[in-house]
């Protein structure tokens, strides 16, 4: 991953704005609400031809007895171990408080660079906001406005200065990027837990415990992953808060930008018409799937009710019929590694390409098989065929007329394709365009 650049403050001193401004998009919740972040959330940031990988944190409070409070605290403490840099801010409308005070007692014992910056100094006029903040005895004391960009640019200056020489390019390698999505309280982050071998994202059993979709790279065996915990999708109707709807658009957008989204379900309940709700939506965006059936420690089983669940599963999510599903445990750990094996073997099929002429021999097979249909007393013919593109796997067929081709001939079509080349896990397009100068 680089170099890592670590923010942390209190709670509100508007450390998810500072992390939007230099990554340069909004990718943290912002609101004007104390907890919003709870996890830690990665972002890449560009500056003067240097790379480096900054680390949004919860709002630190040093005395806290609170569970969810407690368990900030050890994320932000994983985030400053992992940090070459700490970006420690300060908020310049509230003033300096006692623990900010604690704060940076705690981080002198790091022993790496901090550098310290105060919030909310809305331009020049604003800068004896600064001066209160000279009492912790550090020097020099950075000014910024993360809302308007004010300071911003020297602030990225003085981080790249200290930044440890790159050791290699390597991080430019691609990663498998999984979203780990699904119902609220499935056990998108436990299973991430898992995986890790650590307590990576706080898990509670509080539904919308995880707000921000949050980025956690992740390497083993040299095969390299991006997971994406996102909240928990909730029917529309249950939405409420502003902030809840928000999540839910993060998750989606989660989904967006992964290359295979790993849907978790709940046994101890029925598959959900919000379950098949984000299994459309996984189609829809055309990533490959793995289906993890979470908690199945918790279940009372018999010889048949692995096979009595899959049929439910096939049943309630008939588009991700295509999704191979497994058993698994992210408490005891059952399967959880297994996991992998299936996320990278559909990630190779989300990928997969057919050379034309073995595509046109299958296609003159296929269509011997199988007849297109007849459309007003004249028979449908298909030419040829070719694989437009990958991620998913699309063809284009040429045809005399794409009216006359029923959704069941592209059905049937699709599923030959699956029995040929596997395409496990992933979703399969097929356009149907008029063969230009031919009738």
């Amino acid at each position: 991953m680089g170099s890592i650049v670590a923010i942390v403050g209190r709670p509100n001193v508007g450390k998810s704005t500072l992390f939007n401004r230099m990554i340069g998009f909004r990718k943290s919740i912002v609101e004007d609400e104390p907890g919003v972040t709870r996890d830690r959330n990665y972002g890449q940031v560009l500056w003067d031809d240097k790379s480096f990988t900054v680390i949004d944190t919860g709002g630190f409070e040093p005395s806290s007895d609170k569970k969810m409070e407690v368990q900030i605290r050890e994320q932000i403490q994983y985030a400053m171990e992992e940090a070459d840099v700490i970006l420690f801010l300060l908020d310049g409308k509230e003033g300096l408080t006692p623990s900010d005070r604690e704060i940076v007692q705690l981080l002198r014992e790091q022993g790496k660079p901090i550098i310290h910056c105060v919030n909310k100094v809305d331009g020049s006029g604003h800068e004896e906001r600064v001066f209160d903040f000279y009492q912790l005895g550090v020097d020099p004391i950075y000014s910024l406005s993360a809302a308007h960009g004010y300071g911003i640019g020297e602030l990225l200056d003085e981080i790249v200065k200290l930044l440890p020489e790159s050791e290699s390019e390597k991080e430019h390698e691609p990663r498998i990027r999984v979203a780990v999505v699904g119902r609220p309280n499935v056990g998108k982050s436990s299973w991430i837990n898992r995986i890790l071998g650590q307590k990576r994202l706080i898990v509670d059993d509080q539904p919308g415990t995880t707000r921000d979709a949050v980025d956690v790279p992740f390497e083993i065996a040299a095969r390299k992953y991006l997971l994406i915990d996102t909240a928990g999708i909730r029917r529309k109707k249950k939405i409420s808060l502003r902030l809840e709807k928000f999540s839910i658009g993060e998750a989606l957008k989660s989904i967006d930008r992964c290359d295979v989204a790993l849907l978790l379900l709940d046994p101890l309940e029925k598959v959900t018409e919000q379950d098949a709700r984000i299994g459309g939506f996984i189609r829809e965006k055309g990533k490959a799937c793995v289906i993890a059936v979470n908690k199945w420690d918790l279940m009372q089983k018999d010889s048949t009710t692995a096979n009595r669940y899959t049929e439910e599963i096939r049943e309630g999510l008939k588009h991700l019929s295509y999704a191979p599903i497994i058993f698994v445990s992210a408490l005891t750990g059952l399967r959880v590694k297994n996991t992998l094996d299936l996320i990278d073997r559909v990630a190779q099929e989300h990928q997969k390409r057919v050379p034309t002429g073995r595509l046109n021999a299958f296609l003159q097979e296929t269509v011997e098989k199988l007849h297109p249909p007849i459309h007003r007393g004249k028979r449908a013919r298909i030419y040829f065929m070719t694989q437009f593109s990958i991620k998913p796997p699309t063809f284009i067929a040429f045809v005399s007329n794409p009216q006359t081709i029923h959704f069941s001939y592209e059905r049937y079509l699709i599923n030959q394709l699956r029995e040929r080349y596997g395409f496990e896990g992933t979703p399969i397009r097929i356009y149907f365009r008029p063969r230009k100068g031919r009738s």
